[in-house]
């Protein structure tokens, strides 16, 4: 092979090198630290009560009485304050005692879903409402408004109760802040963080692709082993 064509295809690979470098150094550390972390206690398991408490009732009504001759298509009963809640055709919530209708829910209320569903003893820093979240917040994606429940917990710990059917959500702490944000630089979405179809990740797969053949081209042509055998045959 020509020298000139040796310098290009060396000049190639090391450009693309670094180039790609910081890439390849976060994918590397981030795949790193999926393979070596535990993803029930990135979901916060470790969080949530060994059981959710179950309570019985007397004498509901049925959802028939409440919507009339409506064609109902999917009905859930929710617990909300101790007391039952028909959540139906997922949107409306209904009083399952006295068929009365709840918008939503309210601030105690939520209180009361996060007390159920997570392990004793937390105690409470802050309860907001959030109607809208930008593409990189850690509840993108899921039902609002909802309510923020905020805790004095070294991981930051927070959950997510949706306002509109009284149902627990997410549970959010430190390490899943973590997750979430190497996840980013894994799938190199900087918009939103969930497509793993970027133009930007296929084109960096294909410079690295590129990057490694040619350096497997480098060691062919610059190999003192396989110039020996090619001297031998000779």
């Amino acid at each position: 092979m020509k020298i000139q064509t040796k310098k290009v295809i060396r000049k190639a690979h090391r450009y693309l090198g670094i180039f790609l470098g910081i890439q390849f150094l976060l994918w590397t550390i981030s795949g790193l630290y999926f393979s070596w972390t535990d993803i029930d206690r990135i979901h916060g398991d470790q969080y949530l009560a060994d059981h959710i408490p179950t309570t019985t009732f007397d004498s509901l009504l049925s959802p028939t009485d409440i919507v009339g001759d409506a064609m109902i298509q999917s009905i859930e009963l929710r617990i909300i304050n101790r007391k039952p809640y028909y959540w139906i055709d997922e949107k409306a919530l209904y009083n399952a005692e006295n068929g009365e209708l709840k918008p939503e829910i309210n601030r105690k209320d939520a209180i009361g879903i996060a007390q159920n569903y997570l392990m004793a003893g937390l105690v409470i820093n802050d309860v907001i409402r959030i109607t809208s979240v930008g593409k990189h917040h850690e509840y993108r994606g899921r039902p609002l408004p909802a309510y923020v429940i905020s805790y004095k917990h070294p991981d930051n710990l927070k959950a997510y109760i949706s306002a509109k059917d009284g149902s627990f959500q997410r549970v959010r702490h430190r390490s899943w802040r973590w997750f979430d944000f190497l996840w980013m630089t894994h799938t190199m979405d900087y918009q939103g963080r969930d497509d793993f179809n970027t133009l930007l990740l296929r084109a960096f797969s294909l410079l690295g692709l590129t990057t490694v053949l040619s350096g497997f081209v480098l060691w062919f042509i610059s190999s003192p082993t396989l110039r020996n055998i090619k001297s031998t045959k000779r």
